[in-house]
């Protein structure tokens, strides 16, 4: 009877896509995947650190685990480990303690754990790590879109993020890899490509860009970003231009979509690149943060709001009707009421479709815990409630504009919405879509005329003849 294994992921898509490639290596030896709320032999949870609240759901669910199957191996692996391995150790619920840049050798650790059923640790000095880690799917969960990972690590240490601490410096994953598992999964029907990586605006800068005159090095405290200051004729923009340049020629690709973008990577020769390619998604997740400028310089983003505006400008140039979507903190150390009104009124002139509100949440070890004027959760709560606000009106705005357009959509689901079946699926831009049809059309790309708005999040769609 073969051994049972079940996978949780929390956190980002680049989590979800190495846990897909975990999942995959243990199906390919063998192990039936069941659930992770059913009884397995192997549990395994790839953790997020990101806010303190992703670390006590990494915990619980490493508990929750535990308690299902006290005989299992348990193992606990990605950035939660990598940030308090320590901590971790000490926990009697977790086996096998794995790091980033460390999943490929997962399987051959957890067999090693279970036939020693002692406990094993392995986490790495990340920020001394320059290799990028070969991990590859076959298949996923999802069964239209692919999200592919192009690139791990960010060299940028924004004042507020943990993430360079625990997932190193930019590594960048081979362009023939990439296609070659692009080409696998076109084959094997995904219609969807999503380019993912921790900062795939780095991309190809450790494989194509050589260090300043000053030359680039990290700090004692892994503080300093390497490999962040270009020569000048150096291009950051070019490596992932061509890289979905050569995707679009894969055949069975219909769409290729991009993971977040820092506002740098936007330059004319990477809009008329990409805006060549047939299948390019003009949708753009544009990290803005804050619309304030003093803010901005406090979390060291390395731009302006008058820059940013200036990228949305040109993407405008290029594409009908790009969708733009953002981040946006609230209550950042120090954020006065002048400095949020300055977000509300930036985020006004750029007319986002859709805005993810965090409020700030301190995380031990970076420069924003230590800062002071820290914002009381009330007055973030108020701010939040009132960008959201905002958001939705925006997002409403930017959808009224496609009814009377005929728009393709990407047949992803059935949904049922006061009793009516609908097929739902998105267009190039990311907004949702529904369409009546009894037609079996998962997976398939479907022309129809957008008639009314249904819900805040879905656009009701008749088919074209």
């Amino acid at each position: 009877m073969s051994r049972k294994a079940a996978f949780l992921s929390l956190g980002c898509k680049v989590n979800s896509y190495e846990t897909e490639a975990m999942r995959n290596m243990f199906e390919a030896a063998g192990y039936e995947i069941v659930d992770f709320k059913d009884i397995a032999d192997v549990y395994v949870v790839n953790t997020c650190t990101v806010t303190n609240i992703a670390d006590r759901k990494s915990r619980q669910m490493l508990h929750q685990a535990r308690n299902r199957n006290p005989e299992a191996v348990i193992a606990a692996v990605g950035c939660y480990v990598q940030a308090a391995g320590e901590a971790l150790l000490e926990d009697a619920s977790v086996d096998l303690l794995v790091g980033n840049n460390k999943k490929s050798e997962l399987l051959q650790m957890v067999e090693a754990c279970a036939r020693s059923r002692s406990r094993i640790e392995s986490v790495i000095d990340i920020n001394r790590e320059n290799e990028y880690e070969e991990l590859n799917i076959i298949t996923t969960t999802e069964k239209t879109r692919a999200f592919i990972k192009i690139q791990d690590g960010c060299n940028r240490f924004c004042s507020y993020c943990i993430i360079p601490y625990v997932r190193g410096r930019v590594r960048s994953r081979s362009e023939e890899d990439i296609l070659n598992e692009v080409a696998a999964l076109a084959a094997g029907g995904y219609k969807e490509i999503v380019l993912t990586g921790i900062h795939i605006s780095s991309y190809g800068i450790d494989r194509a860009a050589k260090p300043s005159k000053a030359e680039n090095s990290a700090g004692s405290d892994g503080s300093e970003a390497i490999l962040d200051e270009y020569n000048e004729d150096y291009e950051a923009d070019i490596p992932l231009a061509s890289l979905i340049v050569k995707i679009g020629q894969i055949q069975g690709v219909e769409r290729i979509r991009l993971g977040s973008l820092e506002p740098r990577l936007i330059t004319e020769r990477f809009l008329r690149t990409v805006s060549s390619v047939r299948q390019f998604c003009p949708h753009f997740h544009l990290s803005l943060q804050s619309g304030s400028d003093s803010v901005l310089k406090r979390m060291n983003r390395r731009y302006t709001s008058g820059e940013y505006l200036s990228k949305v400008n040109l993407i405008r140039r290029y594409f009908e009707l790009p969708a733009f979507t953002t981040d946006i903190i609230v209550g950042f150390p120090g954020e006065s009421e002048e400095e949020f009104a300055q977000t509300l009124d930036f985020v006004k002139r750029v007319g986002f479709s859709h805005i993810h509100v965090f409020k700030y949440s301190k995380r031990a070890g970076t420069k924003a815990a230590q800062m002071p004027q820290q914002i009381p959760e009330d007055v973030k709560g108020a701010r939040s409630n009132k960008l959201i606000s905002l958001a939705q009106a925006m997002s409403k705005e930017y959808k009224a504009q496609f009814l009377g357009r005929i728009e393709k959509i990407l047949i992803e689901e059935e949904a049922v919405i006061d009793g009516v079946k609908y097929q739902t699926g998105h267009n190039e831009r990311y907004l949702k879509l529904a369409i009546r049809s009894e037609a079996a059309l998962e997976n398939s790309i479907v022309e129809a005329r957008v008639c009314e708005i249904l819900t805040d999040d879905l656009l009701l769609c008749e088919i074209s003849n």
